[in-house]
């Protein structure tokens, strides 16, 4: 039998729709942390940002993971300023 990417569970529109927004969010953080000049801390971040979001993977209730996203995206905004600022 072949092994397929669907979750077990048929996902409502709005899960699908979030699912892809957090998705995108992990995304933007990898791609952010691959323009940190330093080799240690990318390490270090890129694991953070592993260890938090498979942290977090079980999460179902909508607004704790509405606000996981938003919180997400405080923190990637700061990281893209932070590295702005170093390279000016």
């Amino acid at each position: 039998m072949a092994s397929t990417r669907l979750p077990p569970i048929t996902l409502t529109l709005k899960q699908f729709l979030r699912r892809q927004q957090v998705l995108q969010l992990y995304r933007k953080i990898l791609q952010a942390i691959r323009q940190v000049p330093s080799e240690a801390d990318r390490h270090y971040l890129r694991d953070w940002a592993r260890s938090e979001f498979k942290r977090n993977k079980g999460a179902t209730e909508e607004d704790t993971i509405r606000m996981m996203i938003t919180q997400g995206n405080i923190q990637l905004q700061e990281l893209e300023r932070t590295l702005k600022l170093a390279k000016s």
